[in-house]
């Protein structure tokens, strides 16, 4: 049997207190199972503001999606870690990643570093926390004997950490375009992609316990007009069709039954179970939520 699907909203806007209040609550009353924030400049920090969330709902989880780890001493990072785990009553997932904007490394004063190097960070970063969190002399201390970890990235040394560490394994159905500093960012093909989950399966095939499977999602439209909805993406998209664009994993076009029937089409073919919307698509999301919450 698969797994029960979980679903994640990650809120990307920086807003007032009450704002940021208000949004969380109504993820929650939408059915999310998960509210994330991400880790970029320009952007809400990410600990105290899912400690703001966590003290305005009782059910969700809460997640970093993920953090750029080019930002963090895993001395540090453990210990928000272990404060925000307590701070939310156990709720916390800790995602982690290279970080792949090189604008804003730059902008911070660190190193952007290798593909190498920034692997290299991760692994050290990934085994450090564990170490510190997993010993009892470590204050402050989490409330979750281990804070699940999700690991998201792309490339056969981030597939094989995932697949050593992670409790969850993230897939974001896209790469960095070639020589984008900024993070700019096109979609990959459902055959790219499922090759990037059978390489992932393949390294971890000796693990006692799988792990789940993310995807973000990039765009969802509740319409009647499927091709209407894309065209504007595909006029972005060299050498790509409104056919083409329809069957891009991270989109999600049509009505909710369509767009239902597209959510159990990916978990049958690619074993995605947990899926995130960007906050602009909570709304338009949650009647697929309400359908297929824990199914």
């Amino acid at each position: 049997m698969p797994r029960p699907f979980r679903f994640g909203v990650s809120l990307t806007v920086p807003a007032p207190a009450a704002e940021w209040r208000a949004k969380c609550r109504r993820a929650e009353e939408l059915g999310y199972d998960v509210i994330h924030v991400p880790d970029h400049l320009g952007m809400v920090a990410p600990f105290p503001a899912l400690v703001a969330a966590a003290a305005v709902t009782e059910r969700p989880r809460l997640g970093t999606f993920v953090l750029n780890t080019g930002f963090w001493n895993p001395a540090l990072l453990a210990r928000e870690v272990a404060t925000t785990d307590a701070l939310t009553g156990g709720r916390l997932e800790l995602g982690l990643g290279t970080g792949y904007v090189r604008s804003e490394l730059d902008a911070a004063g660190l190193p952007f570093g290798s593909p190498g190097e920034r692997v290299d960070h991760l692994r050290r970063t990934v085994e450090e926390v564990d170490r510190l969190l997993g010993s009892d002399d470590h204050q402050p201390r989490p409330v979750q004997k281990r804070v699940p970890l999700m690991i998201g990235g792309n490339g056969d040394r981030m597939m094989q950490l995932t697949a050593e560490h992670a409790d969850i394994a993230a897939f974001t159905g896209a790469r960095l375009v070639p020589g984008s500093t900024t993070g700019r960012l096109t979609p990959v093909a459902p055959g790219e992609l499922g090759e990037s989950v059978a390489r992932y399966r393949r390294l971890a095939e000796g693990r006692g316990e799988p792990a789940e499977l993310n995807l973000l999602l990039q765009m969802v439209a509740v319409t009647d007009d499927r091709a209407a909805a894309v065209r504007p993406l595909v006029e972005r998209l060299p050498d790509s069709t409104v056919e083409q664009a329809l069957e891009l994993p991270i989109l999600l076009v049509g009505t909710v039954g369509q767009i239902v029937a597209q959510v159990l089409a990916r978990r049958e073919r690619f074993g995605f179970t947990y899926l995130t919307v960007l906050e602009p698509y909570m709304e338009a999301f949650a009647p697929v939520v309400a359908e297929l919450g824990g199914r």
